[in-house]
C-alpha cells in the first residue's frame, strides 16, 4: 500500500520483511504476529530467502570508504539500556498500544453510525482506525479506491469471502466489494489501515438500512 500493490496476506508479509510498509501497516502486521505467534514461521522463511538473495548480489565498492570508517569509529558508544520493566497485560497487542497510546478501555470513541464507533487518525499517509461494531451490525457495502488492511482484535465479522476472527487480517482492494457483518455473540473490535477512501456500493434501499442500523 501507499504506491505498492498488496492484495493478499502473503504479499503483505513479504513487504513487511522487506521493510517497505508504512508505519501503521507494519504495526498491524506486528500486532497480528503477537496474536498468532505460529505465523512467524512464514516471516522467518521470507527473511531466509531475502538473506540468500542478498548473498547472491554482486558486491559493489563503498564510496568514501575511509571517511565512512572514520565517522563510525569517532561516533559515540551506544547507550547501555537497562532491562525494561515488565508492562502490564493489555487488551491491545503491545505494538498497537505503543502506536495509538492507549488501550481499549481508554479509546476516545466517536459514534459514527448506530451501533458503530470509531477512533481515527492520520499516520504516515494512511488513515488509521479503531472500530467497535455492535453484535449483528452490518457495515454499509463498499469497495476501495486503494488498499484496506483490517486486523480483528476481538469478536469476528463475516462477508462474502468468509469469516475473520481474532488475529485474522482482511486485505481488500478495488477488486473486493463487501458488506462486513459482525457476529451476534459479541462486539467486533478491529484495527484498520487505509491508504485511500472507500466507495459505498449496493442498492439505495440497502444503504439506507445499513446507515440506520
Amino acid at each position: 500500500m501507499v504506491h505498492q500493490h498488496i492484495d493478499t496476506v502473503d504479499a503483505l508479509m513479504a513487504h513487511y520483511v522487506a521493510g517497505s510498509l508504512p508505519e501503521p501497516a507494519r504495526v498491524l502486521v506486528q500486532s497480528h504476529l503477537e496474536m498468532k505467534p505460529d505465523h512467524r514461521g512464514l516471516v522467518k522463511d521470507l527473511e531466509l530467502l531475502a538473506g540468500e538473495a542478498l548473498e547472491q548480489t554482486t558486491a559493489a565498492p563503498i564510496s568514501n570508504r575511509d571517511a565512512r570508517l572514520s565517522a563510525i569509529f569517532s561516533s559515540a558508544p551506544p547507550v547501555e539500556r537497562l532491562p525494561a520493566a515488565e508492562k502490564p497485560q493489555s487488551f491491545f497487542p503491545q505494538s498497537l498500544r505503543d502506536l495509538v497510546g492507549f488501550d481499549v478501555d481508554t479509546v476516545p470513541w466517536k459514534t459514527k453510525l448506530p451501533g458503530f464507533k470509531e477512533y481515527s487518525i492520520d499516520i504516515d499517509g494512511c488513515e488509521v482506525s479503531l472500530m467497535w461494531i455492535k453484535p449483528g451490525r452490518a457495515l454499509p457495502a463498499h469497495t476501495h479506491k486503494g488498499t484496506e488492511l483490517t486486523l480483528i482484535l476481538d469478536g469476528a465479522f463475516n462477508d462474502a469471502r468468509g469469516r475473520f476472527g481474532p488475529g485474522d487480517i482482511s486485505v481488500a482492494d478495488q477488486t473486493v466489494d463487501h458488506r462486513p457483518v459482525a457476529e451476534k455473540d459479541r462486539p467486533c473490535i478491529a484495527f484498520s489501515v487505509l491508504d485511500a477512501p472507500i466507495k459505498l456500493t449496493g442498492s439505495f434501499r440497502q444503504l439506507i438500512g445499513d446507515l440506520i442500523g
